[in-house]
């Protein structure tokens, strides 16, 4: 997986979507972070050196100093909607897997340069997939807004519909690059599948 992108996300104040994307496939993952982990993916990103170590930073100097190595991180599952997450490690004499939030985990893989992966499961519940048209596209960078442009229905207007108008409504979000309705559109359809 890689990062396509990060956004301010409307219908949760305080909060971002963290867009992520396959980088041999057409699915994009939208994952909503807080505001503390989002601006540690992005100052990373940018290559930005605070005055202090962040608590990211802060975990990087400590595997350095331990000589631990982070080999990849999994978003491992999704659970009523919540994702989790997993930081493989290893030094010379131990090999852990550390449970995680998937902000926290990527904003950590960012700083050592680990992969990121998802479970098909993941993908296959939670994913959007694009068209080979809409990969053409040049991805958006991270400091740029991904979000579609509007507010975003009320999820309980989204009970209202008939399973085709919600097919309509998602294929129009993904076409407006509106993640986070996708997402609320696409659960909405889980639930009645």
């Amino acid at each position: 997986m890689e990062i396509l992108g990060l956004s301010s996300n409307h219908s949760q104040s305080g909060s971002f979507t963290l867009v992520m994307g396959e980088v041999e496939g057409l699915r994009r993952l939208p994952i909503v972070i807080g505001m503390f982990e989002a601006q540690a993916i992005a100052i990373e990103i940018e290559k930005i050196i605070p005055n202090r170590p962040m608590t990211h930073d802060l975990f990087k100097s400590f595997s350095d100093s331990f000589q631990f190595e982070i080999e990849k991180i999994v978003i491992s599952e999704m659970k009523e909607g919540v994702f989790y997450a997993q930081i493989h490690s290893k030094n010379e004499q131990a090999v852990a897997e550390i449970d995680s939030r998937p902000s926290d985990a990527i904003a950590i893989a960012v700083r050592f340069g680990a992969p990121i992966f998802c479970s098909e499961k993941v993908l296959s519940e939670a994913g959007i997939e694009f068209t080979e048209e809409d990969k053409q596209e040049p991805a958006k960078k991270a400091s740029k807004t991904v979000a579609g442009k509007g507010v975003p229905p009320r999820e309980n207007s989204l009970k209202d519909f008939s399973l085709t108008k919600l097919n309509t409504l998602l294929d129009k979000a993904i076409d407006d690059e509106d993640y986070e309705k996708a997402a609320r559109i696409r659960d909405e359809i889980n639930k009645r599948n």
